[in-house]
């Protein structure tokens, strides 16, 4: 694994800019596959590895760089639940952690660097220095992962009989006889509306 510092750099240029969300997604990252014992994420453990991520800020970037997780292999899965978490599952032993960024690290940061007042410079000096223990909070748990949402999968292909689209690995409905999307199963939890009625 590189050092931190190669990855902080790598995060910078895959993301845009170093900030303190990078520098948390980066040492996240880094802690929960030292838990799992994975060495080589990107490399001869890639297929080990799945990612669970919390929120849909720069530390999601940073994690997704580190263990070489990504939507379109199916290896990082996201939950929009607003936290500054992310849970790290290693398949082939079945052990995951999960880790959260702790709200009193920002406190740590101005105790830390009282001296410098832009806030965003002293939490990117703190989060690179503070102890694991002081920014992040670890727990064992369990991921049971459906067989279908394991990366490498090619589930079942179905077409919408409503709409005309394809849908992929079961993400369809039965309703009255018909397999129907998720959005036309329960149109108003779509996330877009057509501009013109449906017929």
């Amino acid at each position: 694994m590189e050092s931190i510092d190669d990855l902080l750099r790598q995060a910078e240029a895959a993301h845009g800019h170093l900030c303190a969300g990078q520098v948390l997604g980066v040492r996240m990252a880094l802690l929960g596959l030292d838990r799992l014992g994975i060495a080589d994420p990107r490399g001869t453990d890639r297929k080990r590895l799945v990612t669970y991520v919390e929120i849909d800020r720069c530390a999601t970037d940073a994690i997704a760089l580190v263990t070489g997780c990504r939507l379109g292999k199916r290896a990082l899965k996201f939950r929009d639940w607003g936290k500054m978490a992310a849970t790290f599952v290693d398949l082939s032993s079945g052990l995951s952690v999960r880790i959260v960024a702790l709200e009193d690290s920002r406190e740590l940061a101005r105790k830390l660097y009282p001296h410098e007042e832009n806030k965003s410079r002293r939490q990117l000096q703190a989060y690179r220095e503070l102890p694991d223990a002081q920014l992040f909070r670890e727990q064992s748990v369990r991921v049971a992962i459906d067989p279908a949402d394991l990366p490498g999968h090619s589930g079942e292909r179905i077409i919408c009989p409503r709409c005309g689209e394809g849908v992929n690995f079961g993400r369809f409905v039965l309703i009255n006889g018909e397999s129907l999307c998720l959005s036309c199963a329960r149109p108003e939890l779509r996330y877009w509306k057509p501009d013109a009625p449906e017929e």
